[in-house]
């Protein structure tokens, strides 16, 4: 244990106030899932210790390549705040986009690949605790609602969901999914999966990760949010792809057998998609998005403000309508959330930060070797979020932006530390006498 403990004391930064930094950024990052208060004080703490690590030493400061389209996104979020009917409210908004710390920290705070892997393991973890909660939830509310209301099981089930240790299902749903890709391509395409445990026990380290992964995924079929359904299948998709994609075909047959084989009311969540009139959550979005499209119109360039859109809902909607009885805080899309509320240029600003994130990503798994899996992994839960973002406003939500955010820098993180080690191990040039040089290993 010692020896553990030792090995561990070697990974921290040098600078006292750089190791408090390292310290509590890991915690924010393994709290992700466990508590929203508690993960952004320690990112808050992370920050402030940073701060002083800056002041103090003057290091040189990494961020990800995405830096001119964040500042747009940022700049064009305050310029809606000012011109919104009700401004006050905004400035939640702009309260908000201290989050993105999370990439400076991430990008100069995790000091090596074990620590990374550390990370990711952790969450995993972490993921597979939220998932057995959330599960006996689902238990605990199937059996109150047959026993309460046998015939509108369907209906209740749905109505609140499982949400384990967040305070709202779609919370749950989006961080749950952003770590089955994640996990799920730790699984197919690392080569690391037995790391730490002793030799001769891989086997076993792949059984309790598969364990993990099962767990995760009940958690998220039992979690009847169809947007976390269709992310999870891109990013399945896309790792299979990477893995073997000869066995791509089989991914739409075991969905259609899932379906055929799966409960009551999954098959009823799955058909109601397809009728969008008759499912209440559709339908109210539809009323939703025609809404917005008419704040675009008479508001392209600013929106109509932050936190503003439940305060003038109404005003848009067609003369003598009143509004679905539902949740009308935002309209369920990334897209047009971001184009009503903070204008059209904040749209396109937040459409180049999220293409430039998934350039860089593919660029830098081009890059990287033993540490593909990183890149693979943050690409199949982009591509998970994107999915979603079409049917909620994930990137407005702080419990899963924080996840979001911390994978989405990973692969930059795994660039340099590739890169850094290479250097290190990279053979020098040592200069003889006579002016000779020979190749030194250094």
């Amino acid at each position: 244990m010692w020896r553990y403990i030792e090995s561990w004391r070697l990974e921290l930064p040098g600078a006292v106030a750089a190791r408090w930094a390292w310290f509590f950024f890991s915690l924010h990052v393994l709290s992700l899932l466990l508590s929203v208060a508690a993960t952004q004080a320690f990112l808050a703490a992370a920050t402030l210790a940073y701060l002083i690590h800056l002041l103090r030493i003057r290091p040189r400061v990494s961020f990800p390549p995405v830096k001119l389209p964040l500042f747009l996104y940022c700049l064009a979020t305050v310029n809606s705040v000012l011109w919104a009917e009700h401004p006050a409210v905004g400035w939640a908004a702009v309260r908000k986009l201290v989050l993105f710390l999370i990439l400076l920290l991430s990008a100069n705070l995790v000091s090596s690949t074990r620590h990374l892997g550390a990370l990711f393991r952790g969450l995993f973890l972490v993921a597979a605790l939220a998932g057995l909660l959330a599960t006996a939830q689902f238990v605990i509310q199937y059996h109150s609602v047959r026993h309460l209301h046998p015939d509108r099981v369907y209906d209740y089930m749905t109505l609140t969901r499982i949400h384990g240790f967040m305070g709202h299902w779609m919370n749950f749903g989006g961080q749950q999914m952003l770590l089955f890709s994640a996990l799920l391509a730790f699984l197919l395409l690392s080569a690391s999966v037995a790391k730490g445990f002793p030799a001769g026990q891989e086997g076993k380290a792949k059984g309790l990760y598969w364990l993990v992964m099962a767990v995760v995924a009940t958690s998220l079929v039992l979690n009847f949010t169809r947007g976390v359904w269709l992310g999870c299948i891109l990013a399945t998709l896309y790792i299979v792809a990477r893995w073997k994609p000869r066995t791509l075909w089989a991914i739409p047959f075991l969905l259609v057998v899932a379906y055929v084989a799966g409960p009551s009311l999954i098959r009823r969540r799955v058909s109601l998609a397809f009728h969008p009139r008759e499912d209440p959550a559709l339908a109210i979005r539809l009323e939703m998005w025609s809404t917005g499209l008419r704040m675009v119109r008479e508001h392209p360039w600013v929106g109509v403000g932050p936190g503003n859109i439940p305060l003038v809902y109404a005003q848009y909607l067609p003369p003598g309508t009143t509004p679905m009885v539902g949740y009308h805080d935002h309209l369920h899309d990334n897209f047009l959330q971001m184009a009503a509320e903070r204008g059209l240029p904040c749209m396109i600003a937040w459409v180049w930060f999220m293409l430039a994130f998934g350039g860089q990503i593919l660029r830098i798994r081009r890059r990287v070797s033993s540490q593909r899996w990183v890149a693979d992994a943050a690409f199949a839960a982009w591509l998970a979020f994107l999915a979603e973002g079409f049917f909620e406003f994930n990137f407005g939500t702080s419990p899963v932006l924080m996840v979001f955010l911390f994978v989405m820098s990973t692969p930059f993180v795994a660039g340099q530390l590739e890169s850094r080690e290479q250097e290190a191990n990279a053979p020098a040039l040592v200069e003889q006498p006579g002016g000779a040089a020979t190749v030194s290993d250094c």
